[in-house]
């Protein structure tokens, strides 16, 4: 009769089992998005506010490279553009000349007008010679020929000092692109932080010589960090991106601090496991690497252990 409780009460405990759904894990390390903030600029490092463990914000000037050079060669290509006005002529102005002659001579050309026809009333009254009246006939005709050579002068004139103001303007457009090149090549001279995040590693120092690609910082934004862990081929059908996980990093010996994270991308290529697995049998093993994203409260750190843990299906 004893022998037949023990049995019992062990079927139904088994049979709970059984029942209860199985929990399964991956375990990793967090990580971080980092940024390697480079020099764009040559020239030496006069200013840099950078410490590591420091919290900057995105758009902060953080340091300022000499940029003496560039910043004279734009001043004289900003010279050079300046002078490029005085070169140029009005037409106006040259033409002013031509326009008192040609008022005078219009002007004579209405007095022979008058004359001519006061000598035509003559003619007509036997009191002048048709001689005369030809004379001013002639007179005019040739006022107007010179009147129109005169306008015509003047056209030429117009023609002329725009065919020469355009030579003259048309280095400006390669100028101004050179000093748009070198504007830029100063503002490259400062130091721009990118993104909002923590200082992990400063790579120079205020003095030194920074030259184009030349690292100078690493940032990262702590406030999200990500558990890359790792799960074989009988986990995947159990995970999807955007399911919610319980993370859990270790807290004493015994006890453990849990999260809330979200998977943000699962790999679509198996690789081995990684080499930090010591077994000869888990480095046989394919797995897939997953992203679980975590909301930081301070506590997490990049490379902290931690687990990621869901209920099977």
């Amino acid at each position: 009769m004893k022998q037949l409780i023990v049995f019992t009460i062990a079927l139904i405990s088994m049979t709970a089992c059984g029942d209860k759904k199985q929990s399964q894990d991956a375990s990793g390390n967090f990580e971080a998005d980092e940024v390697i903030v480079s020099a764009q600029q040559n020239g030496e490092l006069l200013s840099f506010n950078v410490v590591e463990g420091t919290v900057l914000r995105a758009g902060d000037s953080v340091g300022q490279i000499d940029v003496k050079i560039p910043s004279l060669q734009k001043a004289q290509v900003e010279a050079s553009i300046a002078a490029l006005q005085q070169k140029t002529s009005s037409p106006a102005e040259k033409n002013e000349l031509v326009r008192k002659q040609l008022a005078v001579q219009e002007s004579q050309l209405e007095q022979l007008i008058r004359e001519q026809k006061r000598t035509e009333n003559l003619v007509k009254e036997d009191a002048a010679t048709r001689k005369q009246l030809d004379d001013l006939n002639s007179q005019v005709d040739q006022m107007h020929k010179q009147i129109a050579a005169t306008r015509q002068q003047m056209n030429l004139d117009d023609y002329t000092t725009g065919v020469q103001n355009k030579t003259v303007l048309s280095e400006k457009a390669p100028l101004e692109m050179s000093a748009a090149q070198y504007a830029e090549q100063i503002r490259k001279g400062k130091i721009i932080n990118p993104i909002t995040g923590m200082v992990l590693t400063r790579y120079a120092l205020q003095g030194e010589l920074a030259t184009i690609g030349k690292p100078l910082y690493k940032i990262a934004n702590t406030d999200t960090l990500y558990l890359r862990a790792y799960v074989d081929g009988t986990q995947l059908p159990q995970i999807k991106t955007g399911q919610q996980v319980t993370v859990r990093i270790d807290q004493g010996r015994k006890s453990y601090k849990n999260y809330t994270g979200t998977i943000s991308w699962i790999s679509d290529k198996s690789e081995f496991t990684p080499k930090t697995i010591q077994t000869k049998n888990e480095r046989a093993n394919l797995v897939y690497a997953i992203k679980v994203r975590v909301k930081n409260d301070g506590f997490l750190k990049i490379g902290m252990y931690g687990e990621a843990l869901w209920s099977q299906q």
